[in-house]
């Protein structure tokens, strides 16, 4: 097996930075244990979830009951991977932007006749894959929420580490390594089934694996070396994010570097669900009417899957709820699969209670009142939790195209053709989603403390000027083919 951690896109590693990397594999084979002799038996599975929704398959690795999304309520189909039509959607839970980027590679797929296969290689319980991969994710989880607590710890550990940590390409010779121990998941895979990783680790895994077609998505829009995956294509979704991921930009210091093979990048656009981008055109004209007729201006407010940054959302809610009274502005709040949040809100504000309705693990009501107010009236505070992570995840993504404005960290869902108000990031690396969205006009510069959240918030509820230039932006965005980058990775990834 070739060593992709001594030598990335021609550049060595130093001899310090290898040695640091083996460690580290090493590290975990002693404390998980090095499972790549296993023959782990596959099945495969319809999603409980958004199964009917985007025709996903679980894809379920080892013992059945040490699936974290295994439903032993449903029949194991025995159906064979279609090596035709199939495509692997490869990805780990880390807070809900990976997910969210599947399932909209996931949506892509069915829209253009392919079969998604979900294959979440943080959820086969006894592999070294997920051991290590749930070791990693518990430490990026306590960091993202301790960030969000202490202005000192972001400051000088948790944004300098996001910042220009991640950006090294010593940084990514560990997580080869790492990978190394990852690629057993795959061993009962068809090698000729493309895959496509939504986050880093999949796609090394796949690539160490011999898959043969593997797309790393690239999520983010500064180019860090965590993101390679040689062997794979890499997709990313500005043209920014290309010029510097082609020259490896900053990955060593001032060093100049050997670029990345013509072949091996490829700009998509934007990764966005089918349902949103075909409905881009009608969602900007109902919000721009319900703008002109004086309804309530819906607002989306979303949790992450770290659960931080509650105090912000606090602040925009009570800063809301004279209008929300008056019926000048609505508000969906999403909290994920952390309904504590919702009660923590109520508590720290009482007056939402007569104001708010639940919308609690109920998917089938959910979907209902997405799907009503797309051309219906909303009023009020509608809550919404859920227990499982892909309703929790996915709720946000059905009900953005009834919301006028999302509340968001510029995130995955900086990319997301609605308009956007952006809050403080956790990571330096977001700021450049935000950056993007303003220059091409399809939400708000980056808000960093509260009171320039809420002077946004007002100026979206006085004003006609702002949420209707977004609504062009996006439309005009639409026709140039931003929001496309779904479409273009599954064409990718299943190109003969």
């Amino acid at each position: 097996m070739q060593d992709r951690a001594k030598v990335i896109f021609g550049n060595a590693i130093e001899k310090a930075a290898y040695k640091k990397a083996c460690k580290s594999k090493k590290k975990y084979a002693g404390k998980f244990g090095d499972d790549s002799e296993k023959n782990y038996p596959v099945a495969i599975q319809k999603n409980a979830y958004i199964g009917d929704l985007l025709d996903v398959r679980n894809v379920l690795v080892g013992s059945l009951e040490t699936n974290a999304h295994y439903d032993k309520n449903a029949s194991i189909p025995m159906e064979e991977f279609d090596v035709k039509k199939g495509i692997i959607v490869g990805n780990i839970r880390m807070g809900f932007g990976h997910y969210r980027i599947s399932m909209a590679i996931a949506s892509a797929a069915k829209s253009m006749g392919y079969i998604p296969y979900w294959m979440d290689l943080n959820s086969y319980g006894e592999t070294t894959c997920t051991k290590v991969i749930s070791a990693q994710n518990d430490l990026y989880s306590l960091g993202s929420r301790l960030s969000s607590k202490s202005a000192l710890f972001n400051r000088f550990i948790w944004e300098p580490l996001n910042y220009e940590g991640f950006r090294k390409l010593s940084y990514n010779a560990g997580d080869q390594k790492n990978a190394e121990l990852m690629a057993a998941v795959f061993k009962n895979i068809p090698k000729d089934i493309p895959v496509v990783g939504t986050h880093v680790w999949p796609a090394q895994a796949a690539v160490h694996a011999g898959m043969k077609r593997v797309i790393n998505a690239i999520p983010d829009n500064w180019p860090m070396a965590l993101h390679f995956a040689e062997g794979s294509v890499h997709a990313v979704q500005t043209h920014q994010a290309y010029q510097g991921y082609r020259i490896l930009n900053g990955m060593n210091g001032e060093k100049v570097l050997n670029p990345m093979p013509e072949d091996s990048l490829v700009y998509t656009g934007h990764y966005v669900d089918h349902e949103l981008v075909s409905n881009i055109e009608a969602d900007c004209a109902a919000r721009k009417e319900r703008k002109a007729h004086g309804k309530p201006m819906r607002f989306l407010l979303t949790i992450g899957g770290a659960g931080a940054q509650k105090e912000i959302f606090a602040a925009i809610i009570k800063n809301l709820l004279p209008v929300i009274k008056l019926k000048v502005a609505a508000l969906y709040v999403n909290v994920g699969d952390y309904k504590n949040v919702w009660y923590d809100l109520l508590k720290e504000i009482p007056e939402m209670k007569e104001l708010s309705t639940e919308h609690f693990d109920d998917w089938t009501e959910m979907q209902k009142f997405a799907s009503d107010a797309v051309t219906g009236e909303v009023t009020g505070i509608h809550g919404f939790y859920h227990q499982n992570i892909f309703e929790a995840v996915y709720a946000t993504n059905l009900l953005m195209r009834s919301a006028d404005v999302l509340v968001t960290k510029p995130s995955e869902l900086a990319f997301y053709p609605i308009p956007k108000l952006f809050i403080k990031r956790v990571g330096g690396h977001e700021k450049w989603g935000a950056i993007h969205s303003a220059e091409i006009g399809d939400g708000t510069l980056e808000c960093q403390d509260i009171p320039h959240v809420l002077q946004m918030i007002n100026l979206f509820v006085s004003d006609h000027r702002l949420l209707n230039d977004m609504c062009d932006n996006i439309v005009a965005n639409k026709k140039a083919g931003i929001y496309d980058g779904a479409y273009k990775v599954v064409e990718l990834a299943t190109r003969r």
